[in-house]
């Protein structure tokens, strides 16, 4: 496991789970999701990525707060790890979303407080990002 410590409100945990259908990384964030802190999401996300792993999960059971700041850095982490993918292209992402079809298959968001999903779901994340209630159905879904 590997720890993100930001000065302000926020820990990352990094759990790997090789034995889920698909091996993933568990981000696990615990306080406050925003200006000061979005930057050290989007770095640990970026760590995960060059260490070649490719499907991720977001524990956002312990996150209290997220500002647009936070929306903004979680968006970053969905275009990086849709990358190179030929089936997460634009045309495809725009022509699933408009049939409803459409949730990354490489980001998934686990365990959202009623007001942090709420904030997720208002911003219209939960039209293109699955959202959990828990771990085991997360992982699950890959």
């Amino acid at each position: 496991m590997i720890l993100y410590l930001c000065e302000t409100k926020m820990e990352i945990k990094v759990v790997h789970h090789p034995e889920s259908k698909m091996p993933c990384t568990i981000l696990q964030i615990i306080g406050s999701l925003d200006t000061n802190t979005s930057q050290q999401l989007e770095t640990a996300a970026r760590d995960v990525y060059d260490q070649g792993f490719r499907y991720v999960i977001l524990d956002l059971h312990e996150t209290s707060y997220i500002s647009s700041a936070g929306l903004r850095a979680i968006h970053s982490v969905y275009n990086l790890f849709r990358t190179g993918d030929a089936a997460e292209t634009d045309p495809t992402v725009q022509k699933g979303l408009r049939a409803g079809t459409y949730k990354s298959a490489h980001l998934k968001l686990v365990g959202p407080s009623a007001s942090t999903r709420n904030v997720l779901t208002i911003a219209g994340y939960d039209m293109f990002l699955a959202i959990y209630p828990d771990l085991k159905s997360a992982l699950n879904s890959f």
